[in-house]
């Protein structure tokens, strides 16, 4: 506890200093004593890792925090203090990288891992080729798997998986069938999350075509076969780096999978993937169809119902979605997912009716002591911000209950807020006005101040 103490306090000294540029919380080499004197007080004091071991545990923790961004400094520290880092430790930065989605922070980790004389393993490149599935850059994933031919490092069933999701996020279809294809000849057999990524393949190939809603409901039709593909084996890194096989295979359902109370059924994961792609479809009757074909078998989890509410409330449905947002709330202990769904799915088109609802549930969380998250309350103001007719009833009551929970507000989102308010017959020295034009000034001077020291910083480091 201590450790973990000591770094984010360190962590909180510059506000600056965490947005922008290399950020060293370790004390610099040269600032001990040389050897082979005992470090100063003052370094011991500064320094919250003095080995392999601690600073993997400072990894994870950042892991936990999801702090991801800060792992490459924690990498920097380690060369400072003089640590080589082991294979584990390598691994621990990658999962970090991929758990963030930052590409390039995990090719680093690769370069420096080579360069240490530490040959990547399965593993590794697993999660090397699922980071670039987060960040849809397929084309990279080839490559990865050509190093992997050079470097003569066996493939498995998850590097197959890991790479079908990485086709399947670029909507790359023929890609994908190639990949199965191997995996057939290679005596493996297709999975959930095969099954699961061919669905999203379909659904991301642009443009769509007439027939993705019907193939999809044939490929849940077709994976209730499915296999494990040397499940036991494989699945022991993951649990190892805390890593899923949601986020592994990049599922719409991994920032869910640890929920409690019904939200998941494990089960149901080509389900869900198949209902998430028609809701972003706006197909009511493959979503209904597809709900028959569910209650066959299955009752439904909290995380199908959010996507059939989805789905009838971005199509114009309020009725059907209002009677879906109900039958959420029936699944179990309320979870404030389905409201956040709900509200957002009303605003759509800004009809005096789905406003009308929006505010009603806003207030209705409010009182069952439901609170938006930063990322919620930030996501929810944007779109309530677009109502060009009406009170600007919904937006002033987000906006009002991010400042009762002291919720940091995103430039992006006080900037529609404010173009809304503008857009309005308001006086200058509204005190609403006058608040949220004095806040958007503060983010635009704290994001250009943040802009200059990234740019000084990359070009020092160019200089170098």
């Amino acid at each position: 506890m201590k450790l973990l103490q000591t770094i984010f306090r360190e962590h909180r000294r510059s506000v600056v200093l965490q947005a922008v540029g290399r950020r060293y919380f370790a004390a610099a080499a040269s600032s001990a004593p040389a050897a082979p004197a005992a470090p100063s007080e003052e370094y011991l004091k500064r320094n919250y890792a003095s080995n392999d071991s601690e600073y993997n545990t400072v990894i994870h923790s950042l892991v936990g925090q999801r702090r991801y961004y800060l792992a490459r400094d924690v990498y920097d520290d380690m060369m400072l203090d003089g640590v080589k880092p082991e294979r584990p430790t390598f691994h621990a930065l990658l999962a970090c990288s991929m758990k963030g989605a930052r590409l390039q922070d995990a090719f680093y980790f690769r370069d420096q891992m080579k360069a240490m004389g530490l040959v990547p393993d399965v593993a590794f490149y697993n999660f090397l080729i699922s980071t670039c599935a987060k960040c849809n850059k397929s084309d990279q994933a080839t490559l990865i798997l050509e190093e992997m031919k050079q470097f003569e490092v066996k493939t498995n069933g998850q590097t197959y998986i890991c790479l079908l999701s990485a086709y399947a996020a670029a909507g790359r279809l023929e890609r994908a069938y190639a990949i199965v294809r191997d995996m057939t000849a290679a005596g493996l057999g297709l999975n959930k999350f095969c099954y699961a990524a061919l669905i999203s393949a379909y659904k991301n190939k642009q443009p769509v075509a007439n027939g993705t809603a019907a193939k999809i409901i044939e490929l849940v039709d077709q994976s209730k076969g499915w296999s494990y593909v040397e499940h036991t084996k494989e699945n022991f890194e993951n649990v190892l780096m805390n890593v899923s096989d949601e986020e592994l295979y990049n599922l719409p359902t991994a920032e869910y999978v640890r929920r409690r109370f019904g939200f998941l059924t494990k089960a149901l994961t080509v389900y869900h993937v198949a209902f998430h792609a028609l809701a972003d479809l706006n197909d009511v009757e493959a979503i209904d169809t597809l709900y028959e074909m569910l209650m066959k078998d299955h009752k439904p989890d909290v995380f199908i119902g959010l996507q059939i509410m989805r789905c009838y409330l971005h199509s114009g449905d309020l009725d059907r979605g209002l009677n879906a947002f109900v039958a959420c709330m029936n699944m179990g202990p309320p979870v404030i997912e389905v409201y956040v769904t709900f509200i957002e799915g009303a605003m759509v088109g800004y009809t005096p009716r789905g406003m009308l609802l929006a505010e009603d549930k806003l207030k209705e969380m409010a009182s069952r002591n439901f609170f938006l998250s930063p990322k919620m309350g930030n996501d929810l103001l944007i779109v309530a911000s677009g109502e060009k007719t009406g009170g600007f009833t919904v937006a002033n009551l987000i906006w009002d209950m991010m400042r009762d929970r002291n919720s940091p507000p995103s430039l992006p989102a006080v900037e529609a807020y404010h173009r809304g308010l503008k857009d309005r017959e308001i006086p200058d020295d509204d005190p609403r006005l006058f608040l949220v034009s004095r806040t958007l000034d503060d983010l635009r001077q704290k994001i250009g101040s943040l802009s200059n020291w990234t740019n000084v910083t990359e070009k020092a480091s160019s200089l170098q």
